[in-house]
């Protein structure tokens, strides 16, 4: 799959890259720690294909891995996708990963939203396991499966900050194709960068991300 649109040669500054992991506590960084193991539930064979495919292509990118088990999860990023909200009151175990699951799906009722996603870290603060969630509203149901499977991949493969891609699309369209903005692609080749430490804090990693991503040649 090809998913990255040409580079248009102007670095993310360490300002932008900070924007992209700002959370309400601050500055906060994390990568996978581990490899990734998907599986997804809700789509048809053919949907399921894209879906995979878009998750390896973004974990190649990367410059991680995946694998078949996880050893202590079985499977660490799942991927449900529903007709309404009121569907994962029915999902077994849930509440062990989300919580009080009624309150979840009322407050997303709430919000008319499309989406919701959650990460859990490990010790070190890295990504140890991901869950998605995209309701199929008739604004989802209208893009083609490639694009949203990329958009998925794109979120679960860094823990971006709140609303950083909603601000900062990662998608372009070329050629009536959804590709990877070269910003975003910029910065999770950088972020994987075995050099830097798998989860930060500091908002001084920005500096350290922008500098590796004009090591690759800039994004724009």
């Amino acid at each position: 799959m090809d998913i990255l649109a040409e580079a248009a040669g102007a670095a993310v500054q360490a300002g932008e890259v900070e924007g992209y992991f700002r959370a309400s506590g601050g500055y906060r960084f994390a990568r996978w720690g581990r490899p990734i193991v998907p599986v997804v539930f809700g789509v048809d064979d053919a949907t399921l294909a894209v879906v995979k495919g878009a998750i390896e292509a973004v974990v190649a990118l990367a410059g991680h891995r995946m694998a078949e088990t996880d050893p202590e999860l079985g499977a660490n990023l799942m991927l449900f996708f529903l007709r309404d909200w009121e569907e994962l009151l029915a999902v077994p175990g849930l509440a062990a990963m989300l919580g009080d699951v009624p309150a979840l799906v009322a407050r997303l009722n709430a919000q008319a939203a499309n989406q919701y996603r959650s990460f859990r870290f490990d010790s070190g603060g890295a990504i140890k396991a991901g869950f998605a969630f995209v309701r199929m509203d008739a604004a989802l149901a209208a893009l083609p499966a490639e694009t949203l499977a990329l958009g998925q991949a794109v979120q679960m493969i860094l823990a971006w900050g709140e609303g950083a891609l909603a601000l900062r699309p990662a998608l372009a369209e070329v050629r009536g194709v959804a590709v990877l903005r070269a910003p975003v692609a910029a910065l999770i080749r950088a972020g994987y960068d075995a050099a830097l430490p798998a989860a930060a804090r500091d908002p001084s990693h920005a500096l350290r991300l922008a500098a590796r991503v004009a090591v690759q040649g800039g994004a724009g």
